[in-house]
């Protein structure tokens, strides 16, 4: 009998545990800049839970702008896989110039996921928009997202070089 009560202690503390670092354990991970670039994107396993979005389509003029590299309009880039959940962006060209970035999926369904993409979403769209390009520092703490984010808004720029 008591063995009975002693597993049910346990277990009843374990999920209490668990309870109590699903909330509260996203709030303690540093989101901070890394000086290192992504320069390959590694290879992924499987995501565990993935989003189910639509994607819109890409809208964008043919003619290549006299201002910079790219084709004005808006460019979807491909769906990547972030580990806990698809990472997909949408570039917006004008003038030539990268001048937004959009996030169309992102992982967001846990709790943890949501506060870390909402504090690195913003610095790599930043990032993005200020080099003019993919290749922007990993956010501390958000590393496969971040490696995502490079690929899909890659797939983007790609699109819009023509």
């Amino acid at each position: 009998m008591k063995k009975v009560v002693l597993s049910c202690v346990v277990i009843l503390a374990f999920i209490i545990y668990s309870m109590y670092q699903r909330t509260k354990g996203a709030e303690e991970l540093p989101i901070t800049l890394s000086k290192n670039s992504v320069s390959t994107p590694a290879p992924t396993e499987t995501p565990l839970v993935a989003t189910n979005q639509s994607v819109p389509t890409d809208t964008h003029t043919s003619t290549p702008s006299q201002n910079g590299g790219f084709k004005d309009g808006s460019y979807t880039g491909s769906v990547e896989d972030a580990f806990y959940g698809n990472i997909q962006v949408q570039a917006t060209i004008s003038g030539g110039r990268l001048t937004d970035v959009q996030f169309l999926q992102y992982p967001n369904d846990r709790h943890d996921s949501i506060e870390i993409n909402s504090q690195s979403n913003p610095i790599l769209a930043q990032e993005a928009i200020q080099a003019q390009s993919a290749h922007v520092d990993i956010v501390s703490g958000a590393t496969d997202s971040s490696e995502a984010f490079v690929r899909s808004l890659q797939s983007a720029l790609d699109k819009a070089k023509g």
